[in-house]
């Protein structure tokens, strides 16, 4: 009998410019020295759950290459399909900035991103990544990014990306999307003892 897929997913561990809150899409900022120590313990958290995953998978974006080598995964297979959100004129800008331009309730999930990809269109490559990361039979590990993550675990359970603004997600933290019966759930979430911002 054909094992369902079940996708262990990660988040990268922090960078210098996570752990101030800007956003980071597609600026390639490399693991700040915490985070490279997050990966390393979630390496030993990964050891700890004793899988065997049918296949590797990450974003090529360094953050998330490099989280996965320093886990003891270091030749991942890249998907593209697994990168950040591209923010565009958000990018590297927080939150609070951001809101003090644009007004108070400004949200990255319901604002229109100028000159980067909407919530849909990301929605649409998290529709694509799962399709894709089914293929193989098992276990798999995927190695991706905050925003990415929250909307690709929405998708697996059949909401609309807009429900992964209520799904918090720490860097390096492990997550589980899997089977009940016949119906995939979420069988672990955001489990890390490290903090971070967004992406």
């Amino acid at each position: 009998m054909t094992k369902p897929s079940v996708l262990w997913v990660t988040r990268h561990g922090e960078t210098d410019w996570s752990a101030k809150g800007r956003h980071t899409g597609l600026t390639d900022v490399p693991l700040n020295l915490r985070g490279q120590s997050q990966a390393r313990k979630l390496g030993r958290e990964i050891d700890r759950i004793g899988t065997h995953f049918a296949a590797v998978f990450t974003s090529p974006l360094s953050r998330a290459r490099e989280t996965a080598r320093l886990a003891g995964f270091p030749n991942p297979k890249i998907l593209p399909l697994l990168r950040e959100w591209d923010y565009g004129e958000f990018e590297g800008r927080t939150s609070a900035d951001i809101r003090h331009e644009r007004g108070r309730d400004w949200l990255i999930w319901s604002a229109a991103v100028p000159h980067g990809e909407s919530l849909r269109q990301v929605e649409q490559r998290a529709d694509a990544a799962i399709e894709q990361l089914i293929r193989t039979n098992g276990d798999i590990l995927v190695f991706s990014h905050g925003h990415f993550l929250r909307v690709l675990a929405s998708r697996w359970i059949g909401l609309p990306a807009e429900a992964g603004q209520r799904l918090v997600l720490n860097a390096s933290a492990i997550s589980k999307l899997g089977y009940e019966h016949a119906y995939r759930v979420i069988s672990l979430w955001n489990a890390s003892p490290a903090r971070s911002n967004e992406s």
